[in-house]
């Protein structure tokens, strides 16, 4: 009789805290004095794009309401540029910033899993208590997660493109464009989901309002954080500076470029190969043996019977 009434004691306190939590991330979220739209400043004032996963658009509303203020909170430098960094090379700039990046971990990885232990001890709905764990630990790594996987596409997008944009750029310069003319005459040709085309798109955006080519281009090179980008980049910069011939250094770079591509190309054909023989390890060489040593092994056992 005494636990019952131990129980019960427990379960009110724990749904008079569930309801105080809950009064206190209401008026917090509405008395916060926008604290949303100084997190979203963005620099060109315009609102975040739409993303391209459904997870974190329904998730965003409860960050704007629940935790954006408390990520603004965290003021780690070193963390935050971490974030950031991440974002920019994903590509994810207009769709998502460090706030709602944090947010989206607070929310997943530390409010969510409270509130279930919460709700499943006072309700006694019976699941498990390490699933708020798991699911802890899935909301503090998706953001990374996805950020990662965008990258990971947008690498694979631009190594496919960059040895024919280099090709197009050295015909445009040896037909009598400028390095900047020739990136215009190819943008406006490309393909609006191009990363490159669009990488390319936000580096005349930089030189048209005031930036140098030579900062423009480092721009990109932060953006997009590959090491094949960065040598091209650096070449062109160089040839900048030094007055070489810029088409003759782009008909370099093409070469290179492609020959990177057939060696990538060999080395995962290496990979494949190697990775074959797991499947058949496992799977063909067990139903070969079946099949070759199962009528000795019959007839060993009943002697032809």
């Amino acid at each position: 009789m005494l636990s019952q009434d131990l129980n019960l004691y427990v379960i009110l306190l724990s749904g008079l805290g569930l309801f105080a939590l809950s009064v206190y991330l209401f008026v917090s979220s509405v008395f916060t004095n926008n604290a949303d739209a100084d997190a979203l400043a963005w620099a060109s004032g315009d609102e975040p794009n739409k993303s391209d996963s459904s997870f974190i658009n329904y998730s965003r509303p409860l960050v704007h309401n629940f935790t954006l203020q408390h990520a603004q909170r965290i003021k780690s430098q070193n963390y935050r540029k971490k974030v950031e960094k991440r974002i920019l090379t994903a590509g994810l700039s207009r769709t998502i910033n460090v706030d709602e990046y944090i947010g989206l971990q607070i929310l997943w990885g530390i409010m969510f899993p409270i509130v279930f232990v919460v709700l499943n001890f006072a309700l006694q709905l019976g699941y498990p208590y390490w699933a708020a764990g798991a699911i802890g630990a899935f909301g503090i790594v998706f953001p990374g997660l996805y950020c990662n996987q965008q990258k990971k596409m947008r690498y694979t997008s631009v190594i496919v493109e960059l040895p024919f944009f280099i090709d197009l750029l050295a015909l445009c310069t040896e037909a009598g464009l400028d390095f900047v003319g020739g990136i215009e005459r190819i943008v406006e040709k490309a393909e609006d989901d191009s990363v490159l085309a669009n990488e390319f798109r936000t580096v005349l955006k930089d030189i048209k309002i005031g930036s140098s080519r030579a900062d423009a281009l480092r721009g990109m090179v932060a953006r997009l954080d590959m090491s094949e980008i960065t040598s091209f980049i650096a070449v062109v910069v160089d040839s900048d500076s030094t007055g070489a011939s810029i088409s003759q250094v782009l008909k370099d770079q093409s070469e290179q470029m492609r020959l990177e591509r057939f060696v990538r190309a060999e080395k995962a054909g290496a990979e494949a190969t190697q990775k074959m023989l797991i499947p058949m390890m496992v799977f063909i060489l067990p139903a070969v043996f079946i099949m070759v040593f199962s009528p000795v092994i019959l007839q060993f056992f009943y002697g032809g019977k």
